[in-house]
């Protein structure tokens, strides 16, 4: 089967405490009024952590200088036809957010977010953040060996 050629990104951010989660409540479909992750699309010959950046900083004001990502996994849907890049990262500092197109908000870590009423996608949100939470994110000025 071959690859999809449309990649898509979304970006787990957590506080600077790492007990909360950075939301989006989506205006347009898919999952519409739903919560869900920040992020986007990677446009074509667009590096995906370059995308993953501009993604984060247009949706929320978040700067590359606040908050380090790192890559934590990839999604591949064939039937629908793209990958789907997550990467996360903890705020090294207390932000105001600027919301561009979807309310944003934090929620903590003691969610349900298996609720496929109130949360995006089949459930993969709780997947993502356990995955997440498993690993260490190292202040933004450590470098990772």
């Amino acid at each position: 089967m071959k690859l999809p050629d449309k990649v898509m990104n979304c970006i787990v951010v957590f506080n600077k405490d790492k007990d909360k989660v950075l939301f989006c409540k989506r205006k347009k479909e898919p999952f519409k009024d739903r919560l869900n992750f920040v992020g986007g699309k990677v446009e074509p010959g667009e590096a995906s952590e370059a995308a993953a950046y501009r993604e984060l900083q247009e949706e929320t004001g978040i700067s590359r200088r606040q908050i380090r990502l790192y890559r934590l996994m990839d999604l591949t849907y064939y039937y629908q036809d793209f990958i789907l890049e997550i990467y996360d990262g903890r705020l090294n500092e207390d932000v105001v957010l600027k919301e561009e197109t979807n309310p944003l908000l934090w929620l903590p870590l003691d969610e349900d977010y298996t609720d496929r009423e109130r949360f995006a996608g089949e459930q993969n949100i709780a997947h993502i953040i356990n995955i997440a939470l498993m690993y260490p994110l190292p202040p933004l000025h450590e470098t990772v060996g």
